[in-house]
């Protein structure tokens, strides 16, 4: 199956990003810029750090990276300011019905110089123009927990 890059009426690239994994949970992970080099372990193994991450750890990294910096988008978008912010992603496998794999997202947004309501609707409109939200819409569940000022 091939992957459609070029540009569609539905979808523009503005940028790849091309990584190599070999030996899958148990094995390494490379990007070819070679920014991106980690050893791969199970979640079952690392109940004591040993230095490798997981794919639920890397895809929680970049969902948090790209919403962070989607909101910085929608504020500039719309003349806001939130302040300092901090994106925390936990991304968990499960299993679904029948015994496939999924997985869940949760995201916490935490801005506590900018008022509750205001950060909300900063929030709402970030999952609108964020990649990963709108990769996942429909797909997973995503839960957002938004902590501004009172």
């Amino acid at each position: 199956m091939a992957c459609a890059t070029a540009a569609t009426p539905r979808f523009t690239p503005v940028y790849t990003a091309t990584v190599e994994v070999t030996g899958g949970r148990a094995g390494r992970a490379r990007s070819l810029t070679g920014a991106l080099d980690v050893r791969l372990t199970r979640p079952a193994e690392r109940s004591g750090h040993d230095g490798g991450t997981d794919p639920e750890e890397l895809f929680a990294a970049g969902y948090a990276a790209c919403f962070s910096s989607a909101l910085s988008v929608v504020e500039r978008r719309r003349g806001a300011t939130a302040g300092p912010v901090a994106v925390t992603a936990s991304v968990t496998l499960g299993t679904r019905p029948g015994g496939a794999y999924g997985i869940a997202a949760r995201l916490v947004v935490r801005a506590p110089e900018c008022p509750q309501d205001v950060l909300e609707e900063l929030v709402a409109g970030t999952h609108a123009v964020c990649p990963y939200s709108n990769a996942v819409q429909g797909n997973i569940e995503v839960v957002t927990e938004v902590h501004g000022a009172s």
